[in-house]
């Protein structure tokens, strides 16, 4: 049974805090916004519209595909989908707000610093996770995480975004719910 943790205000509020945290220990100058695809896209765009906002700034903002960065390509799919990167100009000497969903093991966050430094150098690198689940593998933390939630192996936490899932909400499933419902929506899609 999946249980909510966030609902789409609670995403707004713990997002616009930390844009105005991002601000406080970075500024604004040389700042660009990269979210991970899939679901640390849309995060990102809100983290750069609350610092637009408030702050009067249009920051870059930018897409990242790690897909071909990953350690577990081989396992994860036979033909993975490229889903794009897009980064505004060159980020060497600037300061890159990596923004991703849940932090996990650590793994993501490492492709996407391989990926990232294939677009230059940048002077700083932070990361803001929505969610933090623990269960690292890597030394990686975030700079700044919209909530921590404890859980077990056998759980699931799943960000869902209105621009992919039709809404905003943060859940905790068990493991076999969850591999249950994608299977059922595979073959949905399927026909």
């Amino acid at each position: 049974m999946a249980r909510q943790v966030m609902n789409a205000e609670e995403i707004r509020r713990a997002l616009t805090r930390i844009s105005h945290e991002i601000v406080e220990k970075e500024g604004t100058a040389d700042l660009i916004v990269v979210g991970i695809q899939r679901r640390g896209v849309p995060l990102a765009r809100v983290v750069a519209d609350a610092i637009k906002e408030h702050e009067g700034v249009d920051v870059p903002f930018g897409t990242l595909d790690i897909s071909f960065y990953r350690d577990d390509l081989t396992t994860i799919s036979v033909a993975p989908v490229h889903k794009g990167t897009s980064i505004p100009g060159d980020v060497t000497g600037k300061t890159v707000i990596l923004v991703d969903d849940v932090l996990y093991t650590g793994r993501t966050i490492r492709a996407a610093l391989d990926a990232l430094i294939d677009y230059g150098r940048p002077k700083a690198i932070r990361l803001v996770a929505l969610i933090d689940r623990g269960h690292r593998e890597l030394p990686i933390r975030a700079d700044h995480v919209g909530k921590n939630i404890p859980t077990t192996s056998e759980e699931v936490v799943r960000v869902c975004v209105k621009e992919i899932d039709s809404e905003d909400l943060v859940k905790v499933e068990l493991l076999a719910e969850h591999l249950a419902a994608n299977e059922a929506a595979e073959k949905k899609a399927k026909g």
